[in-house]
């Protein structure tokens, strides 16, 4: 037998905040959804990203209570450019203010580097190799 890793659920106190969230970093998530008890896309690759809201996992775990805390899970999106990370961090923070938890910087790896926080407190890391800035 060979196991195929294929999907990532995320758990979310808030389906309509975290989809519009996502939707803002660019995927592909069907709209009318926001009172969905589960919600798919598939990335390119073919993994498929998921949401739950609290109330479906609860229907067969009743006693869940959604883990507090940052950091509980962590994604990261590659941008193409440094300055196209300070664009979507400008944005992202811009619509969803509490998003905000690492403004852009030069990380001493050779990245452009920020993470914002999804609206269940989710890292999610957006980086660019320093190189990729166009010389001026």
């Amino acid at each position: 037998m060979t196991l195929a890793f294929d999907f990532i659920g995320i758990v979310t106190a808030d389906l309509p905040a975290s989809l519009s969230f996502y939707r803002t970093l660019g995927l592909d998530i069907p709209d009318g959804q926001d009172d969905a008890p589960h919600v798919e896309t598939v990335l390119p690759g073919g993994m498929t990203l998921a949401w739950d809201p609290v109330s479906t996992v609860r229907s067969f775990r009743p006693d869940f209570e959604l883990p507090t805390g940052e950091n509980r899970i962590g994604f990261a999106f590659s941008a193409a450019t440094p300055a196209e990370v300070d664009r979507v961090y400008a944005e992202i923070v811009d619509r969803f203010p509490a998003a905000a938890s690492m403004a852009p910087w030069d990380a001493p790896w050779g990245q452009r580097y920020s993470t914002v926080l999804d609206p269940d407190g989710n890292s999610i890391d957006i980086y660019a190799p320093l190189a990729a800035e166009p010389a001026a």
